[in-house]
């Protein structure tokens, strides 16, 4: 933003004696935290180390609110849910070392769901920087090299008067779509070095917007008016940025049948007379959208789900709308639209004629019926009866989150999320241990809404310590555990490939007594009494966990 003379900011006598006399004792962290507050952030997760205490000693003359969670990796679930659900900047800090590399699967979640983290990292004296190999504690070669191929942006700051501008700039890397995980590096001695700047005031981190370009958008109208068979795949970016509205008003103006990603759980109503819903491991939804002559894939780069592994073949004319040029025409020749998916939307709806097709409800609702009697033919009635008893006991509006595990892969299927932004799962990196930590984060950033975290008993091994932060910040949230005894897809998956599993028995605890050990009430259910306890919890105050003794089953896939 360029200021002329007349432009400059004009202080009272109060406000210039404040920049020109800042209070005393401020250091490099009360920079870190002033720039965060001067663009707007009110949490942070994190969790201290000896290289960044001066962040964190900083917090305590901040008005920000902090969440210390108890592994690093868990602190960055948090944060990544934190900026699904409210699609602001969470801020993560982080130690040095062991504490900066422990957050690296989380970030990596962050980069493939495209959620706005700003991890802001310590490092080593600047005395030791360079690669010298010193031996200070926590000491990297090359610390920005460990996170650099999974962050958006990487930046460095080396004296005090950098940290402002590079948060900013960190920030609006963040928020510019597609969003994602960013990071700050800053030395302990500069977290520590007594500052006489000015306190930071508001600070302008806008990002830039992403539109279409208008001839992209008169050939994608064309195609969609003129089509004989068109149908639409929504993905994680419909949701991201808000455009499920966009998204219905498109498919009723040209009649076009609907399916969500997993990612895009939510982004299309499920019981839409147009709604394909989620079934893309399905060949009856696979065949279709083959047999598509116009598919408009919008916030999806149909990677290896959203293409039944890969196995999709389309017939017809691709076009593909994408915040990131990378997921452009990278798995399917298209008409690439490089937009934020509101704003493409939103000018396709514009300037798309409407198209009357009677017959696409029919072929949709033919569609559901062959999915339908496949699933009912594998004799999988305990899964469905236990997926259906989460759907009961879940507010539309409370947000869930889900663990690499079978009810979650059934849930990317067959789950109505209700609304959009409200159903999440780990499935852009796939890591275990995701559900509880984010559900932790989701929680913080909306007290007011019960939260309801989904894992395996081998999930959830990765996120125990997090029930001392649920109690200790008496959070509203639920932990479902199912126990099967191990790593049950897994089991699947190796007893299918080569006659029987390794690896994946696990010997654990009684939940219900661990849970209660951290002072978080919880249940043994059964299938028949889920719906019952899940609600009860849901609806108590503070957190709670219901853990479910049940062998689940995958339905058979049918890409192989």
């Amino acid at each position: 933003m360029s200021h002329d003379h007349d432009d400059r900011p004009q202080l009272t006598a109060a406000q210039a004696a404040a920049v020109l006399n800042p209070p005393a004792g401020r250091n490099g962290g009360d920079l870190v935290v002033e720039s965060l507050q001067g663009l707007g952030a009110t949490t942070v997760f994190g969790l201290p180390g000896q290289h960044a205490l001066g962040m964190f000693d900083a917090l305590r003359r901040s008005s920000l609110s902090y969440v210390g969670l108890r592994v690093e990796n868990n602190a960055g679930f948090a944060a990544d849910a934190y900026g699904r659900i409210t699609g602001e900047v969470a801020p993560l800090l982080l130690s040095t070392g062991p504490g900066a590399l422990t957050s690296l699967a989380a970030l990596q979640e962050a980069a493939a769901a495209s959620a706005p983290v700003l991890a802001i990292s310590s490092q080593i004296p600047t005395a030791g920087l360079g690669g010298g190999r010193h031996g200070y504690l926590h000491e990297l070669r090359d610390q920005q090299a460990s996170v650099r191929d999974i962050v958006k942006s990487v930046h460095t700051v080396r004296t005090a008067s950098q940290i402002p501008s590079a948060i900013a700039a960190a920030w609006e890397s963040a928020l510019t779509a597609p969003h994602g995980p960013v990071w700050v590096e800053i030395p302990q001695d500069v977290l520590l070095a007594e500052t006489t700047l000015p306190v930071v005031s508001a600070m302008d981190a806008t990002p830039r917007e992403l539109y279409p370009r208008p001839e992209l958008t008169i050939a994608a109208a064309h195609l969609l008016a003129n089509a004989e068979r068109p149908v639409i795949i929504a993905g994680g970016g419909v949701v991201r940025s808000d455009a499920s509205g966009k998204l219905l008003a498109l498919a009723e103006k040209i009649d076009a049948p609907v399916v969500t990603t997993f990612g895009g759980k939510g982004a299309f109503p499920w019981e839409h007379p147009l709604s394909l819903r989620s079934w893309l491991e399905d060949r009856h939804t696979t065949d279709f959208l083959e047999d598509a002559d116009v598919l408009l894939v919008v916030g999806s780069g149909l990677g290896e789900l959203s293409s039944n592994y890969h196995t999709f073949r389309p017939r017809g004319r691709v076009i593909q709308i994408e915040a990131d040029a990378g997921k452009l025409e990278s798995n399917h020749p298209a008409l690439g639209i490089h937009s934020d998916a509101r704003e493409a939307l939103a000018d396709l709806l514009e300037a798309v004629e409407r198209r009357e097709d009677p017959a696409a409800a029919e072929r949709v609702r033919t569609v559901l019926e062959k999915v339908r009697v496949r699933i009912e033919a594998q004799e999988l009635t305990l899964e469905q009866q236990v997926l259906a008893a989460v759907r009961d006991a879940l507010p539309d509006a409370a947000p869930s989150f889900w663990d690499m595990t079978i009810l979650a892969y059934w849930a990317w299927s067959a789950f109505d999320a209700r609304r959009p932004n409200t159903m999440h799962s780990a499935q852009g990196a796939g890591g275990l241990g995701y559900a509880f930590p984010a559900a932790v984060g989701a929680a913080a950033a909306d007290p007011t809404k019960p939260v309801l975290a989904v894992s395996g008993d081998g999930g959830a091994m990765y996120s125990i310590a997090e029930l001392a932060t649920a109690r200790q910040y008496d959070l509203p949230l639920t932990w479902l555990i199912v126990d099967d005894g191990g790593y049950g897809i897994l089991r699947e998956y190796m007893t299918g490939a080569f006659g029987e599993a390794t690896a994946t028995e696990l010997s654990r605890p009684d939940f219900v007594a661990l849970a209660e050990s951290f002072g978080v009430p919880a249940v043994r259910t059964t299938p028949e009494s889920l719906a019952a306890d899940l609600g009860k919890a849901l609806a108590a105050p503070g957190p709670s966990v219901v853990v479910l003794p049940a062998l689940l089953r995958m339905f058979e896939p049918t890409h192989l």
